[in-house]
């Protein structure tokens, strides 16, 4: 009896991962194994940073906030112990967009906190 090969099935299965390669450079675009190997790094590089993105958001927003409490002549965390002390419900995302966009009511938050 002839070996029996599912041709179709494995040149789909192909095709899926080089239309995934599309715009990759030199031969990670268009060579299977290559292609294969790039798409696999790819992949686990995205899952990776979809939790890394997270993590340098939180960072950014602090760097933000701790910037615009400096200007009012106060820590980082000691602007933080206050305004939980103080019962103030705002995240580091909310105190970073005032910081930035609306300097007059991140004074303000600054004077309820004091």
């Amino acid at each position: 009896m002839p070996r029996s090969v599912n041709n179709v099935a494995s040149r789909a299965k192909r095709k899926r991962t080089l239309k995934l390669a599309k715009g990759f450079f030199g031969r990670k675009k268009n060579v299977w194994t290559v292609a294969k190997n790039a798409i696999e790094k790819g992949l686990v590089y995205a899952y990776r940073d979809r939790k890394q993105k997270k993590r340098e958001f939180r960072a950014v927003w602090i760097q933000r906030i701790n910037a615009a409490a400096r200007l009012h002549g106060m820590s980082y965390s000691e602007f933080m112990g206050k305004l939980n002390k103080s019962g103030i419900d705002l995240n580091r995302k909310v105190l970073a967009d005032l910081a930035v966009n609306n300097p007059k009511a991140f004074e303000e938050v600054i004077n309820q906190v004091k």
